[in-house]
């Protein structure tokens, strides 16, 4: 079985995620959606909001593709979480030349730890390109339309923290 591991922190989950997931659902027999728990960047909706969003997000592209998806919280080193999940492939997104420079870092010593993961890395649909999930909270912080970087439900989300 191909089992992939997806990770982010996915606070929120947005458009250009869910590009890099369906996208990705192609490469795996099981897609596991690594959620961070990074106490450090203080996220906006809590690990279990943020998995909740994941899974009710996922469900219906799970049962049209034929792969399993899960949401699986981690706190521990990206290679230790891929071993706990099972997974031989590590899944990125990538938006520009910047996160590729951050990207490449991380490929090299994720390598030096385990040389047996290998790393895809796939490039967002341009129209996805742009969004960050800093800049959707930055965005509905500030009271714009976050509507066209995520789903109905996440935007219902967003918009409930900030109205």
């Amino acid at each position: 079985m191909r089992v992939g591991l997806y990770p982010g922190t996915f606070d929120p989950i947005t458009l250009g995620h869910m590009d890099i997931i369906r996208r990705a659902t192609r490469l795996v027999d099981k897609l596991v959606i690594g959620v961070a728990i990074n106490r450090d960047k203080g996220p906006l909706f809590s690990l279990e909001e943020r998995v909740g969003m994941i899974e009710d997000e996922c469900t219906a592209l799970s049962a049209q593709t034929g792969v399993e998806i899960v949401a699986h919280p981690f706190e521990n080193l990206l290679i230790n979480c891929a071993h706990d999940v099972g997974a031989h492939m590590i899944i990125r997104g990538l938006r520009a030349v910047a996160d590729f420079e951050y990207e490449y870092q991380m490929v090299g010593m994720n390598r030096q730890l385990d040389d047996s993961i290998e790393t895809v890395f796939l490039m967002a649909e341009a129209q996805h390109q742009a969004i960050a999930s800093k800049l959707v909270k930055e965005i509905a912080r500030l009271g714009g339309d976050v509507s066209k970087f995520v789903t109905p439900r996440v935007n219902t989300e967003v918009r409930a923290r900030f109205d």
